[in-house]
């Protein structure tokens, strides 16, 4: 039996949710495949709307990336506004981006409505860290001033980043007071167990080998069958070839995070004055903010290979001093990873296999927020609202090239390249 990975968020989760495995049969209205945010985030929408739903996880709810992440909740999306632009054309653009602003409001409302404890704080920083970034950053900034009416971001001087952040990797950087930072497994809980009083029924260690299509569609387990009006696949990375046509579109890639021990307050405040969350804007980067407890916590590897990094915590640890050199007597208690789904483009992917069978992947490491919202864009889809989600499936995508076998060294030889563009 799988439980959550050895991280500080399973060490601090508040909510230990058990739910059993599916041992029969069941009819439904809508069948969930999937205990993530997005999973449980639609389950909570469809129960609240009266539907019957039965959410089905492989492992423990929670237990993906939803409960994994670095918790940084931020506007728009993980390709920029301005690509997304070129994509789609500016009416459903703007369309898009005010989705995902409503995204980080609906998941405030949900907290306070739902009294979710998950550390919710304001702040964010896209950091740069060579000149070049701050071109970038400017571009981004004026973009969504001038055509998007997003005027509250903050462009800093160095200066300003080092009133708030000690360290001098950053020349600069873009804040956001609307964005923030969560405890991404307690945030993940509470939204199941909000959905769970609300009606649905969930069941762990019950993985779907198999779907069947059709006017009324089937998800098949070890040990029964789901058989409901609707059908999501909310899996993400971690669908396993229940859906082909979909797998294509996205790669799973590990991400990395490590926790230091707790700092104290004083030494936490001095490291991070407002409590903000940092991203640097390379290709693969870095990020961290600081836990409710006065820990650091520091991503900053990614595996294209599907391999983990040989001396994983040692290299995590490396890049948090090269960041912060004054925490080299600071020692790390965890040190955890897991896959995220990336598309080709960046952009999320979102759409029917037909007409009774939906799915949301491809968040590439920006689905804190848009997790949730995909839930429950999905729900109003079923509930015959499906204007706002339909908008998502304007995004073109592209199948990751080589196959099912190939496609995993072909990504990793592309991928050396912009690792490589981050050097320079």
């Amino acid at each position: 039996m799988q439980q959550h990975a050895d991280s500080y968020y399973a060490a601090s989760l508040n909510l230990p949710l058990s739910y059993p495995t599916l041992e029969n049969d069941l009819d439904v209205d809508v069948c969930i495949v999937g205990a993530g945010i997005t999973g449980a985030s639609a389950a909570l929408s469809l129960a609240e709307k009266g539907y019957k739903v039965a959410v089905l996880e492989a492992h423990k709810v929670g237990w993906g990336a939803s409960g994994r992440s670095g918790g940084q909740m931020i506007f728009g999306y993980a390709c920029d506004q301005s690509k997304l632009t070129t994509m789609v054309g500016k009416d459903t653009s703007r369309a898009l981006w005010d989705i995902s602003l409503e995204a980080m409001t609906q998941m405030r409302q949900r907290i306070k409505t739902h009294n979710i404890d998950c550390d919710l704080a304001d702040g964010h920083l896209h950091a740069a860290v060579k000149p070049r970034h701050m071109t970038e950053l400017e571009g981004w900034a004026e973009d969504l001033r001038l055509n998007f009416g997003y005027d509250g971001l903050q462009l800093w001087s160095r200066d300003q980043v080092q009133a708030q952040l000690a360290t001098e990797s950053y020349l600069g950087g873009l804040y956001d007071p609307d964005s923030g930072h969560v405890h991404p497994l307690n945030y993940t809980l509470g939204l199941v167990e909000a959905a769970q009083q609300a009606g649905a029924q969930f069941y762990e260690q019950t993985a779907v080998t198999r779907i069947e299509q059709g006017a009324t569609p089937v998800a098949h387990t070890a040990r029964g069958r789901v058989r409901c009006r609707q059908l999501l696949l909310c899996g993400n990375a971690y669908l396993d070839g229940i859906s082909p046509d979909i797998e294509r579109k996205i790669m799973p890639v590990g991400t990395y995070i490590t926790a230091t021990e707790p700092l104290g307050k004083e030494r936490a405040a001095a490291l991070i004055a407002n409590n903000m969350a940092v991203a640097d804007i390379n290709f693969v980067l870095d990020y961290f903010r600081l836990s409710a407890d006065t820990r650091l916590l520091f991503g900053g590897r990614v595996s294209y290979s599907r391999l983990d990094p040989l001396n994983l915590a040692g290299a995590m640890g490396q890049r948090l001093r090269q960041v912060f050199p004054q925490l080299r007597d600071v020692n790390q208690q965890y040190t955890w990873g897991g896959y995220v789904g990336i598309t080709m483009n960046r952009a999320p992917h979102f759409g029917r296999l037909n007409d009774n069978v939906y799915y949301a992947q491809g968040f590439s490491g920006h689905g804190i927020a848009l997790t949730g919202m995909a839930g429950s864009l999905m729900a109003d889809a079923i509930a015959g609202s499906a204007e706002r989600f339909d908008l998502f499936g304007r995004i073109p995508h592209h199948d990751f090239p080589g196959g099912r076998l190939l496609r995993t060294p072909a990504l990793v030889l592309a991928m050396t390249w912009y690792r490589l563009r981050d050097w320079l």
